[in-house]
C-alpha cells in the first residue's frame, strides 16, 4: 500500500502496520483507567509506536493553571478541578495523531464520556481492584485517595474508597472501544495488544 498525505480520519503505524483509514473517527487515541492503570506509562510508548505525540491530561493541566492536582483539589475543590478537566478536555479534542492519557475520573459523566466517544479512539486498561491498591496504597499524589484533611487513608479505608469509586467508573471504562486486561501482562504485551485491537476496529470500520 502506498503513503498517502495525512488528513483527518487516518491513523499512521510504524513496522508491519500500514497507514490506514477510520472513517469515523479523528487519528486520535485516549486512555483511559483506574489511577495505577498505567496509561501514564503506555501511552508514551504507544505514541512512539504509532508516531503520535503522546499528552498525558493531567500534566497539560498542571503546567496550563501552573498547579499540581493536589493542590487544585486542596485550594479549589474537586468540582472546580472537574471545570478545568472538561475545558482541558474540549481543547484536546482539537488534537490530530495524539495519544492522551484521561486522568482516572475523567470521563465520569456523560458529556465528557460522548465528547471523548465522538472524537477518538477510547481505550480502557483495565485491571483488578487487588492490584489498584498495590499500585495507589503508597502513592501520595492521589487526591481521591485522601480523607477531607488531606491525609492518606489507613489500608482499610483506602480498600473501601478503592472499590467505591471503581464501582462508579466503571460503567462509563466498559464503553470504551477498546478494553484491554492488563492484570499479569508486561508493558510489551499490553502495548502489543492495544496496537492488535485498534487494528481489529480499523478494519471492522
Amino acid at each position: 500500500m502506498s503513503r498517502r498525505p495525512d488528513a483527518q480520519g487516518r491513523l499512521f503505524f510504524t513496522d508491519h502496520m500500514k497507514e490506514q483509514k477510520l472513517t469515523r473517527k479523528k487519528p486520535l487515541i485516549f486512555l483511559t483507567g483506574f489511577m495505577g492503570s498505567g496509561k501514564s506509562t503506555i501511552g508514551p510508548i504507544l505514541a512512539n509506536t504509532l508516531g503520535y505525540r503522546y499528552i498525558d491530561m493531567d500534566k497539560y493541566i498542571e503546567e496550563k493553571s501552573n498547579k499540581r492536582i493536589t493542590e487544585i483539589f486542596s485550594s479549589e475543590g474537586e468540582q472546580a478541578f472537574r471545570v478545568l478537566e472538561r475545558n482541558t478536555l474540549e481543547e484536546l479534542i482539537q488534537c490530530e495523531r495524539c495519544v492522551v492519557s484521561l486522568g482516572g475520573g475523567a470521563i465520569t459523566n456523560e458529556q465528557n464520556c460522548r465528547l471523548v466517544s465522538q472524537n477518538g479512539v477510547l481505550v480502557y486498561l483495565k485491571i483488578s481492584p487487588r492490584e489498584i491498591i498495590e499500585r495507589v496504597q503508597y502513592r501520595t499524589d492521589r487526591p481521591m485517595l485522601k480523607d477531607a484533611d488531606g491525609n492518606q487513608l489507613p489500608p482499610p479505608e483506602l480498600e473501601k474508597r478503592v472499590l467505591g469509586l471503581l464501582e462508579a467508573r466503571e460503567p462509563f471504562y466498559l464503553r470504551s472501544d477498546i478494553v484491554i486486561n492488563t492484570d499479569n501482562l508486561s508493558i510489551g504485551v499490553t502495548v502489543d495488544e492495544v496496537m492488535k485491537k485498534i487494528r481489529d476496529l480499523i478494519r471492522q470500520e
